[in-house]
């Protein structure tokens, strides 16, 4: 969503984010690496007031908070004077300029781990109560409005934000966070709902009187569902549907009652949230993989470990995707080398196991729960709301990680071995470290469950025939002892 800060570039082609059309008070688009937020005269004074606030300024700072700077006086009218540029100002009703910092790489609520969510709740709620003494507060509270820089949330839209009434105690989004945030959380932890089943289809969350028909007779009456579930479920079987009364402002008498309540409501919020933060140490099939759950002796898994490392110094990779991730080791020795790096995996246990090391250990790695064979589809108003995985991936990469992932996608996926070639080269726009399996490794055996024979050709000689189609074999090491090859390829500038 957000992009390079860089010196303006002809040409430009300027074009609007389809990700911010619902946006009342203004509009996001693209100029070059740029990217750049008409805002219109709705929401003007609200914005000023933030980017003005010095508690804002000090949460830019501390990077939870998206930098976000005025373009104004001369500067802004060179800028109209690209006709693209004028003709999405003038469109928009422009009454303002802004850019924003970068983002690598941006993501949705329905591809992160749990611990992510709960970790942009967090972020949301420490916002809103951290404005409160400003007059500041937020008009919506949804996983939207949050990106990632690497582990860390920063939330992102700055027109969220509003010039509160300080005799006002009401907090609107409440309902909205605990659709977006609460009860996502709370249906995971209980009832084992992948977020992506949660949320790629309910952009607004999910409804208390969902989840009452999944909870049994006696936890509808146990916390957290008798307040987040069971009570509104029951006070919504009363309510007449015509009756708007409950979504007006609550006015009090003064402004230190109103924002002792609206405190209060917030810190609730709070400790609820508490409750429901997703536990370590969770198990799956794979979270146990680097600790014995493969055919690797440590003497093995050390060979492995010091191919990549000697390959990631020697080509000094700056963008790098990691996929099947696991735990994400080969992740972290990307980032120490200085590498920002998208690590996926299908499972969201190893995937949260590895966001939690990345944000303990200050890592540049984004970790995100997205299966390769079936990435994240466009979403959202004509699927272009949302781009999917690969759209924004494509090409996204100097370096792409496949460590004992072709065999997985081989055998259990029946994806051919060109195919994964050719998709490969789609996401790097240079190296290629890649791990091949022949069909007598035990782990290749177990994949295939007595289907040997389809796979009976496939060697060494099969595989560097195939990946020389776009690849240049830089470097390739036998693991000794296993069935297991190591390649560094460079891709080539023309597919052979």
């Amino acid at each position: 969503m957000h992009t390079d800060t860089e010196p303006l570039c002809e040409p430009q082609n300027p074009g609007a984010i389809p990700a911010s059309f619902r946006d009342p008070s203004g509009r996001l688009f693209r100029l070059g690496k740029r990217v750049l937020r008409v805002v219109n005269p709705a929401g003007v004074a609200d914005v000023y007031a933030f980017l003005n606030s010095p508690q804002a300024n000090r949460l830019v700072a501390a990077g939870s908070v998206i930098g976000t700077r005025a373009i104004e006086g001369d500067e802004r009218e060179g800028m109209l004077r690209d006709g693209g540029v004028e003709a999405l100002f003038r469109a928009g009703r422009g009454a303002a300029l802004l850019e924003h910092d970068p983002i690598a790489f941006p993501s949705f609520p329905y591809e992160w781990p749990p611990e992510m969510l709960y970790q942009a709740a967090a972020l949301t709620l420490n916002l809103a109560l951290e404005l409160l003494p400003e007059g500041l507060g937020l008009k919506d509270a949804t996983p939207y409005n949050v990106l990632f820089r690497g582990p860390q949330a920063v939330f992102v839209d700055v027109l969220s934000w509003e010039r509160r009434d300080p005799v006002d105690a009401s907090w609107l989004p409440y309902a909205q966070f605990i659709r977006t945030f609460l009860l996502p959380l709370l249906a995971h932890e209980y009832f084992g709902f992948p977020l992506d089943q949660l949320l790629l289809t309910r952009r607004d969350g999910i409804e208390p009187e969902e989840v009452y028909r999944w909870a049994g007779p006696l936890r509808k009456w146990m916390p957290p569902f008798l307040s987040l579930v069971s009570v509104p479920t029951w006070l919504g079987r009363r309510h007449n549907p015509d009756d708007a009364g409950i979504y007006q402002r609550r006015h009090e008498g003064n402004p230190q009652k109103a924002g002792f309540i609206l405190q209060a409501l917030l810190q609730g919020l709070r400790r609820t949230l508490a409750r429901l933060q997703p536990a370590a140490g969770k198990k799956s099939t794979w979270s146990d993989y680097l600790n014995g759950n493969n055919n690797y002796s440590a003497p093995h898994l050390a060979a492995k470990k010091k191919f990549v490392e000697q390959v990631l110094r020697e080509f000094r990779p700056e963008r790098v995707l990691d996929v099947g991730c696991n735990t994400g080791f080969f992740s972290a020795m990307a980032a120490r080398s200085g590498a920002q790096v998208v690590a996926i995996d299908y499972d969201p246990v190893v995937v949260g196991q590895t966001w939690r090391q990345a944000f303990e250990d200050r890592l540049d790695i984004l970790p995100l729960v997205v299966n390769l064979t079936r990435p994240t589809p466009g979403a959202g108003w004509r699927n272009s709301e949302c781009p999917s995985f690969l759209d924004r991936a494509r090409g996204g990469f100097d370096a792409v990680l496949m460590l004992a992932v072709i065999h997985h996608l081989l055998v259990s996926e029946r994806i051919p071995l060109a195919e994964i070639v050719d998709l490969a080269a789609e996401l790097t726009t240079d190296l290629l470290i890649v791990e091949f399996i022949a069909p007598r490794d035990s782990m290749f055996v177990r994949l295939t469950r007595g289907r040997e024979e389809l796979h009976q050709g496939l060697d060494t000689a099969e595989f560097e025939n195939c990946v020389r189609a776009r690849f240049e074999i830089a470097r390739v090491e036998h693991v000794e002892g296993t069935f297991r090859w190591l390649y560094a390829l460079r891709k080539r500038i023309k597919p052979a």
